[in-house]
């Protein structure tokens, strides 16, 4: 009877805990936003960036799989930060249907914006079904445009003295990186923004040598404590999240985004980014 009762005392306490890490899964975790603060070391930057900041804010992912009330509550949240730079690296929706494009129209006001400027690049859900209609992008870039936050589709735009060079989505149909990365000069204080962290591994940065802003991988969502994620959406599975050092004197940071593809994160909280800029 004892050895009974064990086993049935251990089975419900298990039973318990499982239901108790499954809602804290669903209910808390996926929006106990996390906001990190790092040093961004840059090559050539104007001494009057010095100790500004950038905020970096990534897989925005607006639509009906969560209630996007909580991305309205970061971001104004986010904005009493003050940044000096916001940069965008790209799904701002999880589109389904043209109510996407009415759910951003409702968001896009609490879009945070810098005090010297903003900027984004798009992502492979800003593409629409199987990252295959242009349409849609061209609806998104106008929507943000209009709001204060250009999109650079393989394009270079400096903000005082800052170069910005975006690269299109890896996955979907505009993906040209060597129209911006042909005409970067190495002399200029750069930072490169691009979605998908496997353009990373790519034969297109022409001796490119200064930080890559990226998102993409949430961080996988879920993780097991001191294990990588099970399931990454991207080639190199080195590129979970964080800062990462990469060859040619290049530094990656994969932001772990601000909303979800699904409701549910494990050991992974959601982030907005916050770099101050400092002289390399």
């Amino acid at each position: 009877m004892k050895r009974r009762k064990f086993v049935k005392r251990s089975v419900l306490g298990s039973l318990g805990l499982a239901s108790l890490s499954g809602l804290y899964a669903w209910q808390i975790e996926p929006f106990w936003l996390e906001f990190v603060r790092l040093k961004m070391p840059i090559k050539h930057l104007p001494k009057p960036l010095i100790g500004k900041t950038l905020m970096q804010i990534s897989d925005v992912h607006i639509g009906n799989r969560f209630d996007y009330q909580y991305i309205i509550d970061s971001f104004v949240e986010a904005q009493a930060y003050n940044p000096d730079f916001v940069v965008y690296t790209g799904d701002y929706v999880n589109y389904e249907s043209e109510e996407q494009i009415e759910q951003l129209m409702e968001v896009l006001p609490f879009f945070p914006k810098g005090k010297l400027g903003s900027v984004g690049v798009l992502g492979n859900h800003d593409y629409g079904f199987e990252w295959g209609q242009d349409d849609v992008a061209t609806s998104i870039c106008e929507a943000l445009r209009k709001t204060g936050i250009p999109i650079l589709r393989n394009e270079q735009l400096e903000i005082e003295g800052l170069y910005f060079l975006g690269i299109d989505d890896y996955w979907a149909t505009n993906f040209v990186p060597e129209n911006v990365m042909r005409g970067f000069k190495p002399d200029n204080a750069n930072i490169a923004l691009c979605h998908n962290p496997d353009v990373c591994d790519l034969e297109v940065w022409n001796g490119y040598n200064s930080w890559i802003l990226s998102g993409h991988t949430h961080g996988g969502q879920c993780k097991p404590p001191f294990l990588n994620p099970p399931i990454l959406p991207v080639r190199n599975k080195s590129f979970t999240q964080g800062k990462i050092n990469l060859s040619n004197g290049r530094t990656l940071y994969i932001n772990r985004a601000v909303g979800h593809l699904w409701q549910v994160r494990f050991n992974v909280r959601p982030e907005i980014t916050i770099f101050e800029l400092q002289q390399a």
